[in-house]
């Protein structure tokens, strides 16, 4: 009761999920998630799980209680830093992973330095133009790290109209592609872990490539 396993042990229930092989490439890689929210939090717990290496954690916002509803953060976090507890939520569901935390606001400035060690980043913003600013500038600057982004996940629509489209060799896009949340009632939590979940599994699947 309340002993946390070993590295070794945690390693081994992984390998009997994944095989050796596949989780050789989780432990080895490095993803950079860019925004902290329902998307981006998600995805860190859910690759946290599957055993990924390192992450790159960046987001310049604080815990609100608004966020709780759809955000991997707990009531007793509100105020601190996303960065920060995410982080130590990570440790308590995985704390063999390591996780690189920068507190700061992405720009055309700063993203290459961020997100320079990553194989795979991925972008989970609320904001249209902060979305475009990333997309553009990864796939035109950075042509040997994979990308998945995501668009349309809002309203109470069909959890199957939440899919994974790959764009490019190097790009895939999740969501319905449709929704707004200007459209109608805005996020709904069930339907953003959805589109999260879309955007670590595609990580995974890229990781689990033969070239990788």
């Amino acid at each position: 009761m309340g002993q946390i396993p070993s590295k070794e042990e945690m390693r081994r229930v992984l390998e009997e999920r994944h095989g050796k092989l596949m989780q050789d490439k989780f432990d080895k890689a490095t993803v950079a998630i860019c925004g902290l929210g329902g998307l981006g939090s998600n995805i860190a717990v859910s690759l946290a799980r599957a055993g990924v290496g390192t992450m790159i954690l960046i987001d310049f916002d604080r815990v609100d209680i608004s966020n709780l509803h759809r955000q991997q953060y707990k009531a007793e976090q509100i105020g601190e830093s996303k960065t920060e507890a995410l982080a130590a939520n990570i440790k308590e569901i995985a704390p063999y992973v390591k996780t690189i935390t920068h507190t700061v606001r992405i720009t055309a400035d700063n993203y290459a330095e961020l997100l320079g060690q990553a194989d795979i980043v991925c972008e989970a913003f609320d904001n249209p133009e902060a979305k475009a600013m990333l997309v553009n500038g990864v796939l035109k600057t950075m042509p040997d790290t994979y990308l998945v982004a995501a668009s349309g996940m809002a309203g109470m629509g069909s959890a199957n109209d939440i899919k994974t489209r790959k764009v490019t060799e190097r790009f895939y896009l999740c969501g319905d592609e449709v929704s707004d949340v200007a459209d109608g009632m805005g996020l709904v939590s069930s339907r953003v872990m959805l589109c999260a979940a879309h955007q670590a599994h595609a990580v995974l699947c890229i990781l689990s490539k033969p070239e990788l």
